[in-house]
């Protein structure tokens, strides 16, 4: 039994495995791709966004696509958030559900009111 570890994926080590390949179409018109390997392995399970390329000669290639990095909060309060992104803005985002609509306002300047001065404080102390 040939077992696949995280690890030996990490050093690049290309691990090849026999087996059967179909190609089709859903219901939905979308393309489905199946491999079971015929050969007795151990690896572990794993699920990821790829980029995928059929060729014209049958032959198909998968790529994992990298994580899209996340802008972590600079303040966060109950509703809202903000966050200074790679392109050098800062991205004020409040989320409310549509039952609440009536008290947006309100919300929106508290939150909003709470983290200026909680920028205002940390400008503050860093002088």
């Amino acid at each position: 039994m040939k077992k696949i570890t995280k690890r030996d994926l990490a050093q690049k080590q290309v691990v090849t495995l026999g087996g059967f390949m179909a190609l089709g179409v859903d219901d939905k018109n979308r393309r489905e791709l199946d491999f079971v390997c015929c050969e007795d392995v151990e690896a572990e399970a794993f699920i990821g966004k790829y980029k995928v390329q059929g060729m014209r000669d049958g032959n198909i290639y998968i790529t994992e696509l990298p994580k899209r990095p996340k802008n972590k909060p600079l303040f966060r309060e109950d509703n809202s958030s903000l966050s200074h992104g790679r392109n050098g803005k800062y991205y004020f985002v409040l989320t409310l559900d549509d039952n609440r609509i009536e008290m947006l306002p309100q919300i929106l300047v508290n939150e909003a009111s709470a983290i200026a001065h909680k920028i205002m404080s940390k400008l503050i102390y860093q002088k």
